[in-house]
């Protein structure tokens, strides 16, 4: 076994491109320019600490809390600020954050959150009841404040302070208060955001004032992202000093870091990746049920809130018979055996089954089971006819084909899409795939440029969110602007079933509300869930010594519904975190120096050391 290594802050980029900047003058030559940006590094003394890094080949769309909605930055948010309420690390029931305690009017239309005292921001200004009713507040009146979790308050006709007291006034019934996924922000700092908060990312000046159990330090696009333990967190220090999100082109690159030490956990494993890393030394696996649910979406005809259409998506796909046929053709057991290599279960209800409160699943007779007869049946009578190729034409005599659309950053997209050509083609219907990254995915489908789209969301334990995003009212309000919606779904009879469970308390009779709405999603086969895969992931024992899962005991590290997992992580020995501490200058690093001629920039990747000499490049 080798030794522990010294593990100091990873990532010092930007002192070393500041410390390069000076050197760039036209009289310096490349070799000295390389010399004193190597010597400018190793004079910087180490942040002493242990790091726990993560690899990542997400992106980040926005570090601002009222505009993120992709999966990394909102999972980083959770680490950044506190929530009202948060959900049990054990069974995800609602718990105490930066509410302590909360009472309900009889009629339920008035919340009172008692704020927690004592706690403080990361600056030194304490936290209190005007920032979380100064965060609702703006979120109800801005929308572009509204634009990540805008739903949540929706329903809110007033929020007022009463001493350490939060009052919330509901204009109906809300059945997720105490699921309120809002980060609640410092108003002393964001209140000068204002007239830009569309725009502003919260990426400029660091660090980040927050009050969750890391502070944000740092953060370069595609590079790199920084955050340090808030020593003063109310629920107690985490256990690693610093945190750091390494990012990587794609997961077989994330893999070989794990391997060679440079990082520490790996999480979104394929499962040729995860079973390659099994009885690795040194490295854990870990394998849950899955919070996500993995769909091909339809592109029933771009419109805005309004009813304006736009976009370019195939009419023949507003034909139910069509989209129905899609789904007959699409052999959902073969995609769990071979793409998913058996770590998964086939699709149904939109709610994944972990939450098993919530999950709906199809009956024999009404799912679309694998069937190319039926999807040819209904075909014919949608009035699709085949030619004497074998290929189907519209009743004005047009090709019958559509465009896949898929990402980079998930491996599924590119195999599926292989599968869909085939299984499209056996009943007649071509197509074409595009696989782009997670932003020009997210623009395409803005854009209503597409007919065919894997899609794929994180669910949390209260399944509102990921309900409300199919409503009418989610579509953008102008052609072509970013929306919180999902695929311009627009039903009036979903629209009231999400209103009716909504304003339901009563947990049982919500829970039907919320099945009768996935039973709506599947018929109407405009979202079609194609599987639930397990969350595939792995870290370096030899450093996390323990963390929390979520569920537990058999639930996942990365996604939670929370901070467990990096808050209770714990180095794996005392050794190796007094080794870290040590705050000398950096040694044993290998620097590779790559010198740009004439643009004078000069460049510095630090390596950490590793232990065996076959490990070192």
């Amino acid at each position: 076994m080798s030794s522990p290594t010294p593990r100091r802050r990873a990532f010092a980029l930007a002192a070393v491109l500041a410390g390069a900047a000076v050197l760039s003058a036209p009289a310096a030559s490349a070799a000295g320019r390389a010399d004193a940006a190597r010597s400018a590094l190793l004079q910087q003394a180490p942040v002493s600490g242990q790091t726990l890094t993560v690899a990542t080949n997400g992106s980040i769309d926005s570090l601002s809390p009222f505009l993120a909605q992709r999966a990394l930055p909102t999972a980083v948010h959770r680490l950044m600020y506190d929530f009202l309420t948060n959900y049990d690390a054990k069974d995800d029931h609602a718990i105490d954050a930066l509410a302590s305690k909360w009472t309900t009017s009889p009629d339920k239309l008035t919340w009172t959150f008692t704020i927690r005292d004592g706690m403080k921001w990361s600056d030194g200004q304490p936290v209190t009841a005007d920032d979380v009713a100064w965060t609702y507040n703006l979120m109800m009146t801005n929308d572009d404040a509204a634009t990540a979790n805008g739903n949540f308050v929706a329903n809110f006709s007033k929020v007022a302070v009463d001493g350490g007291n939060v009052v919330i006034t509901l204009k109906q019934a809300q059945s997720t208060m105490l699921a309120l996924d809002i980060p609640i922000v410092p108003k002393h700092v964001w209140e000068s955001h204002v007239a830009d908060i569309g725009k502003f990312n919260n990426d400029t000046q660091f660090p980040v004032v927050g009050d969750g159990p890391f502070i944000l330090t740092g953060y370069q696009k595609d590079q790199y992202l920084t955050l340090d333990a808030n020593p003063n967190y109310w629920r107690g220090k985490p256990g690693f000093d610093h945190l750091v999100f390494k990012f990587y082109k794609d997961a077989d690159a994330e893999v070989e870091a794990l391997k060679k030490g440079e990082v520490d956990f790996v999480y979104g494993l394929t499962p040729a990746q995860y079973d390659s890393l099994k009885g690795q030394s040194n490295i854990a696996t870990n394998k849950a049920p899955g919070k996500r649910f993995y769909a091909l979406a339809v592109n029933p005809g771009a419109t805005t809130k309004d009813g304006q259409a736009f976009g370019d998506g195939n009419p023949a796909l507003q034909n139910q018979q069509v989209r129905q046929a899609i789904m007959y053709a699409v052999d959902t057991k073969t995609l769990v055996a071979k793409t998913l290599g058996g770590y998964g279960t086939v699709g149904g209800g939109y709610i994944p089954p972990i939450f098993g409160t919530y999950h709906w699943d199809p009956d024999s007779a009404g799912a679309y089971s694998y069937n190319p007869d039926k999807a040819n049946q209904l075909l014919d009578a949608a009035g699709y006819k085949k030619g004497s190729d074998g290929m189907r034409t519209s009743p004005d005599g047009k090709p019958l084909s559509f465009r896949i659309l898929g990402e980079t950053n998930r491996p599924d997209d590119t195999q599926n899409a292989a599968y869909l050509t085939e299984w499209l083609k056996a009943v007649g219907i071509g197509s074409s795939t595009t696989v782009v990254d997670q932003g020009k995915l997210g623009d395409t489908e803005t854009a209503g440029t597409f007919d065919l789209a894997f899609d794929s969301w994180t669910v949390n334990p209260d399944p509102d969110y990921v309900l409300s995003i199919q409503q009418c009212d989610l579509r953008p309000k102008t052609a072509g602007k970013s929306f919180a919606g999902d695929d311009f779904i627009c039903d009036k009879d979903y629209d009231a079933l999400y209103q009716k469970q909504i304003t339901e308390y009563d947990p049982a009779a919500r829970a039907d509300d919320v099945k009768q709405m996935e039973q709506k999603l599947y018929s109407d086969a405009y979202i079609n869930v194609l599987y639930y895969a397990n969350a595939l992931e792995a870290y370096r024992s030899d450093v996390i010594g323990s963390w929390d899962k979520q569920p537990q005991p058999e639930g996942a590290y990365w996604g939670q519904d929370g901070y467990w997992a990096f808050w209770s992580a714990k180095p794996a020995s005392a050794s190796s975190s007094s080794s870290s501490s040590n705050t000398g200058l950096v040694v044993g690093i290998v620097i590779a120096v790559v010198v740009v001629v004439g643009g004078g920039g000069v460049f510095l990747m630090r390596r950490r050391r590793t232990a065996t000499a076959e490990e070192r490049e």
